[in-house]
């Protein structure tokens, strides 16, 4: 399985950006698929996840700006990310979970400048 994250980039405070996450190597949905955030000199923090059903959670610090989206058919999730703030620079990744196993992207950097 594998999963490539695209859309991250630069933007100013206020700005929006969009996250994709395209899943490849397997028949199988996933039953959660979510992002996960590390900024520098930080731990890894969860952002959101979107379970197979519909129900979707986040992190309260980007509950109103953030939304996550998948689309099960194409094993494909998205983050749609408005209102940004510095604070919310970090490489981003998407991750996928298959039963007890847990797929991780390689990462994208948003960077969001004031």
């Amino acid at each position: 399985v594998q999963l490539v994250e695209s859309g991250g980039g630069l933007v100013q405070a206020g700005g929006s950006l969009r996250l994709s996450c395209a899943a490849s190597g397997t028949i199988f949905r996933f039953n959660t698929m979510g992002w996960y955030r590390q900024a520098p000199g930080k731990q890894r923090e969860w952002v959101a996840s979107a379970i197979s059903g519909g129900n979707t959670n986040y992190q309260d610090s980007v509950k109103g700006r953030f939304t996550i989206s998948r689309d099960n058919a194409e094993n494909t999730v998205y983050l749609q990310m408005n209102s940004l703030k510095p604070e919310d620079t970090a490489v981003y990744y998407c991750t996928a979970d298959s039963g007890l196993i847990r797929y991780w992207g390689q990462g994208t950097q948003v960077t969001v400048s004031s």
